[in-house]
């Protein structure tokens, strides 16, 4: 309707040029252009001022911050699919909308859990860093830089969700069995696309399991679900591969394992108090037994996009009335 007031849609880090110039053509929007987290005194300000706010996986919209949201304010509409670091009951109590953008990053987050599975039993990085120092080799020999044959080995997938399910198709292409543990079975078409075995105990998959993938959400009942107990009962030679969330795992129980030679290695690409990352897996990293990533698992120019748009596409039906098509309910977090 013309003159209607434009929402005012605050953005709490830089995104894609095209997504922020959309935002600016449909909203009154605020965007970070130092691309730096806001401060928890600047996120009150913005939910007290804005009608919608675009967080990210480095916000934490908790229950106090919601409290203080203005009473314009109507919408988060998180930028990315993990909605672990809002209190999604908190915002439906006070009547404000959460969405989130599912789906659009499945296959670049399925790809790198694959690269880091490589990457671990066959020491690539180790490799790569060699060749920053020449001197360190002297040519090919038989018996230097061996790792672990890929095809043929059992792997393990916890959460057989869309990423799971993409990890595992991937995974049979490499000549890898799939087994699986999930909160429910997975649909019998997909147990047979992918000669998938489905582990109801967890405790049973993870001790016979070559690779063990974590693909499944972050939330108070996963929290450490890969606990020192249950990391103790992989094999010495199997590995570890986390592409999820950081906190699905008992970090420093990881380290010791890792540090004794009571795991092969592991593959993460998040880590337990992300941004900070464990001095001790740094250094575990520079010994070649864990190959560690920035959180990069969906860093793909066409995943921001697509997350983008899905972020506005979300925004414009709830302004207009609509069930956004991306809203999380507090019983699917």
């Amino acid at each position: 309707m013309a003159g209607k007031k434009r929402p005012l849609v605050v953005i709490t880090r830089k995104l894609p040029d095209q997504v922020e110039t959309r935002m600016r053509e449909l909203f009154d929007a605020r965007l970070n252009v130092d691309d730096r987290p806001l401060t928890q005194a600047e996120l009150v300000a913005a939910m007290k001022e804005a009608d919608v706010l675009v967080p990210t996986v480095t916000d934490r919209i908790d229950a106090p911050l919601i409290e203080q949201a203005g009473k314009n304010f109507k919408l988060i509409a998180n930028f990315g699919n993990g909605v672990d670091k809002i209190d999604v009951e908190a915002a439906t109590r006070k009547g404000i909308t959460v969405t989130n953008t599912p789906g659009v990053l499945t296959e670049d987050t399925a790809d790198m859990t694959m690269a880091l599975m490589l990457a671990v039993p066959r020491r690539l990085t180790e490799g790569a860093n060699i060749l920053e120092h020449p001197a360190k080799w002297a040519g090919w020999s038989p018996t230097w830089m061996l790792g672990r044959r890929f095809t043929g080995k059992r792997l393990g997938i916890i959460g057989m969700g869309r990423i799971g399910t993409a990890v595992a198709r991937r995974a049979k292409a490499f000549g890898l069995s799939i087994h699986y543990h999930n909160r429910h079975r997975a649909l019998q078409s997909i147990e047979d696309e992918l000669e998938a075995t489905y582990w109801e105990s967890l405790d049973q998959m993870l001790a016979r399991m070559d690779i063990i993938s974590i693909n499944c959400p972050s939330t108070p009942a996963t929290f450490h679900l890969l606990s020192a107990r249950r990391l103790a009962l992989m094999q010495p030679t199997s590995y570890l591969v986390n592409t999820a969330r950081g906190d699905l795992i008992d970090e420093e129980a990881l380290i010791k394992l890792l540090h004794d030679g009571k795991i092969a290695g592991a593959g993460l690409d998040v880590f337990e108090h992300e941004p900070a990352v464990n001095p001790k897996l740094v250094k575990l990293a520079a010994k070649g037994k864990v190959v560690i990533l920035p959180h990069m698992g969906s860093a793909t120019i066409e995943g921001r996009i697509d997350m983008g748009e899905k972020v506005i596409i979300n925004i414009r039906a709830f302004i207009d009335g609509h069930r956004p098509p991306d809203r999380v309910l507090p019983n699917r977090t």
